[in-house]
């Protein structure tokens, strides 16, 4: 879907999917200027994440677990960057520990 929005408009995407035990929903920004795909934020649960170089320019919401649901909102297009394809992206939380983090190594 394309949608086209002038400077300082809202934006509001909506990413859905029907897969019971997937609980994070990812939302990521395609840029024409760098095509590699940037993670904008997700939720897990009900929990929002932005990464920080998102954060003020976009917020993420939505509960990935019980509706499958998750929002994308652009309080306001500021930047050329912003005009770009949002993919989102459903998953399974994973829950991991990397062992040398839990320890302190002596020097």
């Amino acid at each position: 879907t394309a949608i086209l929005k002038g400077p300082e408009d809202k934006v509001n995407l909506t990413c859905s999917h029907p897969f019971s035990s997937y609980d994070r929903i990812l939302w990521y920004q395609q840029s024409a200027q760098n095509t590699a795909l940037k993670l904008i934020g997700y939720v897990r649960f009900t929990s929002p994440t932005v990464e920080d170089s998102f954060k003020g320019r976009f917020d993420v919401s939505g509960d990935a677990a019980a509706n499958k649901m998750a929002y994308l909102h652009f309080p306001k297009v500021t930047e050329a960057e912003d005009s770009a394809v949002y993919f989102c992206a459903a998953s399974e939380a994973q829950c991991f520990t990397i062992p040398s983090l839990l320890y302190k190594n002596p020097l």
